[in-house]
């Protein structure tokens, strides 16, 4: 063979490898862990993020081989600058498991530049994680102008921000406390099945789980997720806390409202396949006390809103089951027309047949003598939000078949 025949053979060769490689299936991705994010202004007065350490600590519900986080800059109006970024075993309060910790890097490098807007995945981590782990995500903020912070306001978690790069520090020094999860959204897990699946929980404060226990993991998604990992039939499935507390269908006033943030909260999220539906006691509450004309809604604007959801979910194949709004009576914006509205979204919901199946969420809280109050053992004491016993009981009222 001459030279011009021996280099065209090597083109073909190398040409047939990279189509090769080319065909290869691309490693599939689930979400584990999931906050909604939310805009949280810097205030003037208030310690500014830069120059800090912010150290969230969160738990998984799937587990796997590898994962990546996904670091979050959507509210912000500049670009935001992270330094560097770790991901960790937590052993708690505010400490990692020395030995465990790994840098995460975006396209090899271990800083990024996130946009206005935007989010940004990183490498992929090869580090096993069980499931229900509980893992701290640390990101070092250097000196940068920063006016809107990307957070998740609620996450019954204490989490930690401390001066200076404290990104791979077991315990970072000098750390003060707070209440929210910031700049992170999401972590996803590598697949180790083709049945690998994720259910988003979607919701207010009740899903959110206000007034449940800080730091103990008492949501109701969180019992459903302990629920799932304990049965091998159900173990590949994880669950995405996407509740955001205050929040409304249709309007906003707590984060954007329920319709606006459906493709970021759910159709975003890695391997999806199922959603539970729990919103709407916000809107109904408010419209007893309105603050301006959008305020008034009816429950034919619930049902079109829900009816949205179900169809924008099922245009991309995920099945949603709606969950029935739970007792109110006796909270701060309580009304009996608004009862009158919860009780008709809730026999529509049972009815209709306009969703994939129920979760009748009303019928395990409600005391069984006066069906518009929380029964005493679920109520937290506001009449408003389910304490721990009432999370545990609408989480194990979830017939777990219907993800099969």
């Amino acid at each position: 063979m001459n030279r011009i025949g021996l280099f065209v053979a090597v083109l073909l060769a190398a040409s047939g490898m990279a189509g090769a490689r080319s065909q290869q299936p691309a490693e599939r991705w689930v979400g584990t862990w999931a906050a909604s994010p939310m805009d949280e202004p810097v205030n003037p007065g208030q310690p500014s993020p830069a120059d800090s350490t912010y150290r969230n600590m969160v738990r998984i519900s799937a587990g796997g081989a590898s994962l990546r986080v996904v670091l979050t800059n959507e509210f912000g109006r500049i670009p935001l600058t992270i330094g560097a970024s770790h991901v960790a075993l937590s052993s708690g309060n505010g400490s990692i498991q020395p030995g465990s910790d790994h840098a995460l890097t975006f396209s090899g490098s271990t800083s990024v530049i996130i946009p206005a807007g935007a989010f940004v995945l990183s490498d992929p981590v090869a580090m096993p994680v069980h499931p229900l782990a509980s893992l701290a995500i640390s990101l070092y903020l250097p000196q940068q102008r920063i006016d809107d912070t990307t957070c998740h306001e609620l996450a019954m978690s204490t989490n930690y921000i401390a001066p200076g790069d404290e990104t791979a520090a077991v315990t970072p020094s000098n750390a003060r406390t707070i209440e929210s999860w910031c700049f992170v959204k999401g972590i996803e897990v590598s697949a180790d099945s083709d049945a690998a699946a994720a259910i988003v929980a979607f919701g207010d404060s009740i899903t959110d789980g206000a007034k449940s226990t800080m730091n103990a993991n008492r949501r109701w998604p969180d019992v459903l997720a302990e629920r799932l990992q304990a049965d091998k039939q159900s173990a590949h499935l994880s669950v995405l806390n996407e509740g955001i507390s205050g929040n409304r269908l249709l309007h906003d006033r707590a984060g954007p409202n329920a319709l606006s943030r459906f493709d970021r909260d759910v159709l975003g999220q890695a391997g999806v396949k199922y959603l539970i539906v729990l919103e709407g006691i916000n809107d109904i509450g408010v419209a007893a006390q309105p603050r301006e004309r959008s305020d008034l809604i009816s429950p034919a604007d619930i049902l079109f809103a829900l009816t949205q959801i179900v169809t924008r979910a099922h245009e991309h194949g995920i099945k949603v089951f709606g969950a029935t709004l739970t007792p109110y009576q006796g909270a701060g914006y309580y009304s009996a027309a608004g009862e009158k509205m919860r009780e008709d979204v809730n026999q529509w919901m049972r009815t209709s047949g306009a969703f994939d199946g129920v979760i009748d969420f009303d019928q395990v809280t409600r005391d069984p003598a006066r069906l518009s109050f929380f029964s005493a053992q679920a109520d937290s004491g506001d009449h408003l939000h389910p304490g721990d016993e009432g999370y545990k009981a609408m989480g194990a009222a979830i017939d777990v078949s219907l993800f099969r």
